[in-house]
């Protein structure tokens, strides 16, 4: 998604080097640029939480993991998103259709009690069946890594002194 902020800055950039007819014309034409290099990213990142609050609700985070409590009706479908590598622990049995961006869909059935891991994805979930669904998603949070320690070297090793 950095790719397309850079890719609006820089038409941002190449129109304010070339005149347009009117001042006014290419301000609002730039700040409009502007506006969306830093909107279009956070559509593609929406939180599952925020934007189908209907089926998703947030029962604990923490700085590791967020867990989700995920509920269907028969016959409900969410809306495109995303999860990190997450673990599915189902609560009902089901069969659930997935979309992927571009399209192509996947069925799977699913059993209660049944756990497993999911790696990171993203999807349009709709259940096929006539009850409901019920699944509890633990997603991974990514820690940022500080930085490897720096290892003495021979020519950086400060001399001791006896």
């Amino acid at each position: 998604m950095i790719w397309i902020r850079r890719t609006l800055l820089s038409l941002v950039f190449i129109i304010s080097i070339q005149s347009l007819p009117e001042d006014f014309v290419r301000q609002e034409f730039l700040l409009t640029l502007f506006v969306l290099a830093f909107a279009v990213p956070s559509v593609f990142a929406q939180d599952v939480a925020k934007v189908d609050s209907k089926h998703y609700k947030v029962e604990f985070e923490n700085s590791s993991v967020r867990v989700l409590r995920v509920k269907y009706g028969p016959h409900e479908k969410s809306v495109m998103h995303s999860h990190p590598n997450s673990v599915a622990i189902f609560q009902t049995d089901g069969r659930v259709k997935f979309t992927y961006p571009g399209g192509r869909t996947e069925e799977r059935d699913m059993k209660a009690g049944t756990t497993m891991w999911t790696p990171a994805v993203k999807h349009l979930p709709e259940n096929l069946t006539d009850g409901d669904m019920e699944v509890i998603l633990v997603e991974l949070k990514t820690r940022k890594r500080k930085p490897a320690a720096k290892i003495p070297t021979a020519d950086t090793a400060k001399p001791t002194q006896e």
